[in-house]
C-alpha cells in the first residue's frame, strides 16, 4: 500500500487502503464497509496542510480527486455549487468563465474546496471572512452512509460545525458558495519601515479592501501589499509577462530558493541575507483578475505555523515577536505574514466572534524551526491565540476548549454523526480528544 505525506514532509502516514471513488455512491459503499469492518477513514485532499489534519495513518484513504468541478451555478443570485475534491486553483478559473469570483482567497490555491474549509483557510480583508463565511450550503456523507445538507435553515448546528468541520464530521461532497461577479484588483506592493507599519496599522487594514505584509525577522524591513478592486467598467494592467516571470518565477522561486540553499548550508550567512533579501524588495503596481492578485505560485518548500489574535493585539504581539528574534537559536530564513479577518460565527473558525489578526511564521524546509515557533506560540497564547487548523502547534483539546466558546457544542454535534469515531486519526485525537463525545 503506497504510503501518504504532505506537501511540506512533516506528516507522513500508511493507510490501511486506498480509495478513489468517482461518484458519491462508490464513496458511500465504502464508508459503509469500512464501518463494517471497524477501520476508520479519511478524506484526502490535495495534502497542503503542514499538521497531520489529513493524515489516513491505519485508515481507509478516500482519494476525492475525481470528484472535482462545478455542479451547478447561478449567476444572478451568485451561489455556486462544486464538488468538494475541486482544487482552488480550478474553481478559481471556472468561475471566472462564468463572469464570477470568490470576494476573497488565501495565497495558495492548490488545496481542494473541502480541505481548505476543513482547516479553516482564509485570506485578508478587515471586512471580509474566510472561506467558511462565504459558504451558504454543504453536503456531508456521514458515517452511515447517508448524505445530508446542512445550511442556516436546515441542520444549522451541523452547518456551524462544519463550516471549518476539520474532516471529523463526515466526508464533504459538495459546497455552494456566495460568489460575486468577477472583479479586478488593483495591488501596490513596496518595502516599509516596520515600525512604520505597526504605527498605521489600523489605517493599513482599514483603508485598504485587502491589506497585508511580510517581514523578514532579520531586517528593519517589511514588504506591504494591498489590493483594491477597480470599478467593474476599469480594463487591468497586468504585469507584462516577461515581468512577471522574473518577479515570480526568477526572483520570488528561483533565486530565493538558492538563498536559502545557501543559508541551510551555512547559517551563519542567514541573517545578512535575510536583511539582503528585505533590502532588496522593490516596488511594483499592476492590475489583474482578483484570483490571479490574490494567489502566489509558491515552489519553494517551508514549514509554517500561524496564529489568529484579536486585532487589537497585533502590534503588541509583532513588537514581542521582534524583541524575541535576538535571543533564538537559530536563525531564520523565511518571512513572518501578517493578515486581517472579520469576525464568523463557524464554531471552529480562528475569527470565531472576533476581529482577528494572523501572525504566521515559517522557516525553510531542513532548517530548525521548533524554537521559532514556540517563541510564536508562547506569545500568541498570552494574547489568546488560535493556532491555525493546518499549521503546526503544540495545543490539544483541553487548551483548544479554552479558546473557541463552542468547542463542547461541537463536540456534541461530533458524537450524533459520527459516534463510532469513523472520522479520527491521531491530530484529531489530540486536538478533540481521543472519542466523539456530546
Amino acid at each position: 500500500m503506497r504510503s501518504w505525506s504532505n506537501w511540506a514532509g512533516t506528516s507522513a502516514a500508511e493507510p490501511s487502503g486506498r480509495l478513489r471513488p468517482l461518484d458519491v455512491d462508490a464513496a458511500a459503499e465504502a464508508l459503509r464497509a469500512a464501518v463494517r469492518d471497524g477501520r476508520t477513514v479519511r478524506p484526502l485532499g490535495s495534502g497542503h496542510s503542514f499538521t497531520g489534519i489529513g493524515a489516513p495513518e491505519g485508515a481507509l484513504a478516500l482519494d476525492l480527486s475525481a470528484w472535482s468541478g462545478i455542479v451547478r451555478a447561478d449567476r444572478d443570485s451568485g451561489l455556486v455549487t462544486a464538488r468538494a475534491g475541486t482544487p482552488l486553483h480550478r474553481l478559481n478559473a471556472e468561475l471566472d468563465a462564468l463572469g464570477l469570483a470568490l470576494p476573497n482567497l488565501g495565497d495558495i490555491d492548490r488545496q481542494t474546496v473541502a480541505g481548505a474549509l476543513a482547516t479553516g483557510t482564509h485570506g485578508t480583508g478587515a471586512r471580509l471572512g474566510g472561506l467558511a463565511a462565504q459558504v451558504a450550503e454543504l453536503e456531508l456523507l456521514l458515517a452511515d452512509g447517508t448524505t445530508r445538507r446542512c445550511s442556516p435553515t436546515a441542520h444549522p448546528e451541523l452547518f456551524a460545525a462544519a463550516r471549518v468541520g476539520l474532516g471529523a464530521l463526515g466526508v464533504v461532497t459538495e459546497v455552494t458558495l456566495r460568489c460575486v461577479p468577477a472583479f479586478a484588483l488593483a495591488a501596490d506592493e513596496r518595502p516599509v519601515p516596520l515600525d512604520a507599519v505597526l504605527e498605521g496599522f489600523d489605517e493599513l487594514v482599514d483603508g485598504n479592501d485587502h491589506a497585508e505584509f511580510y517581514w523578514f525577522p532579520h531586517s528593519p524591513l517589511a514588504l506591504v501589499k494591498r489590493n483594491n478592486r477597480l470599478p467593474a467598467d476599469a480594463e487591468p494592467a497586468p504585469l507584462p509577462p516577461w515581468r512577471h516571470h522574473v518577479e515570480y518565477e526568477l526572483l520570488e522561486n528561483r533565486l530565493f530558493g538558492a538563498v536559502c540553499r545557501i543559508g541551510r548550508a551555512l547559517p551563519g550567512l542567514v541573517r545578512p541575507l535575510n536583511r539582503l533579501c528585505g533590502a532588496t524588495w522593490s516596488a511594483r503596481s499592476y492590475s489583474d483578475r482578483s484570483h490571479r492578485v490574490f494567489t502566489t505560485p509558491r515552489s519553494v518548500r517551508f514549514v509554517e505555523s500561524e496564529y489568529a489574535v484579536p486585532r487589537e493585539s497585533l502590534v503588541d504581539v509583532l513588537r514581542e515577536l521582534r524583541a524575541a528574534v535576538r535571543g533564538l537559536e537559530h536563525p531564520v530564513m523565511f518571512p513572518v505574514e501578517v493578515r486581517v479577518a472579520d469576525a464568523d460565527d463557524a464554531w471552529l473558525s480562528t475569527a470565531h466572534r472576533r476581529r482577528s489578526a494572523y501572525v504566521a511564521v515559517h522557516q525553510f524546509a531542513g532548517m530548525p524551526y521548533r524554537h521559532w515557533f514556540s517563541v510564536l506560540a508562547d506569545i500568541a497564547d498570552a494574547a489568546g491565540g488560535r493556532p491555525h487548523w493546518g499549521k503546526l502547534h503544540r495545543l490539544d483539546a483541553a487548551a483548544l476548549r479554552e479558546r473557541y466558546p463552542r468547542f463542547d457544542d461541537f463536540g456534541r454535534v461530533r458524537a450524533e454523526v459520527d459516534p463510532g469515531g469513523t472520522f479520527r486519526n491521531p491530530y484529531l485525537d489530540r486536538v478533540l480528544g481521543p472519542r466523539p463525545c456530546g
